[in-house]
């Protein structure tokens, strides 16, 4: 099975002292099955850009992410079905942000779990396979 990591979890890899359960199971994921959403890098960039720290978190996505990960593009089969979800968490009267609609799309898509902590959004959508790993290592 390969994986998309959410914002959160690859947050969770550049902090000082990451949950020890979640880093262990990561190195056990071969490179080939590691993949992230461009707008995924977005996120972190805005975060960067908006953080005191903006040298150093930009140096991390730069000399840590980037090489890390296969970003996948944000495109028009990605779009349509964004499209979709989007409609029906509307009609179900549910709004969630669009980078989380649109990372969860790019997940669907190319058949990917994605993992997240944010499990209160992400369990919204049908059709996303959803791994607990960094929520539950956050527990331990």
């Amino acid at each position: 099975m390969a994986f998309l990591f959410d914002t959160d979890a690859i947050s969770e890899l550049l902090r000082p002292r990451p949950a020890i359960a979640y880093v262990k199971w990561i190195m056990k994921v071969p490179r080939e099955e590691q993949f992230t959403s461009a707008v995924v890098i977005g996120e972190l960039y805005k975060g960067a850009y908006r953080s005191q720290h903006r040298e150093r978190h930009l140096t991390n996505i730069e000399q840590r992410v980037l090489p890390a990960v296969s970003v996948l593009p944000y495109d028009t089969s990605i779009a349509k079905v964004f499209g979709k979800i989007r409609a029906y968490l509307e009609e179900m009267g549910t709004i969630l942000p669009d980078a989380d609609i649109q990372i969860a799309a790019t997940a669907i898509s190319h058949n990917l779990e994605l993992i997240t902590g944010n499990l209160r959004h992400f369990s919204r959508i049908t059709d996303l396979k959803v791994n607990n790993i960094l929520a539950d290592s956050r527990n331990q």
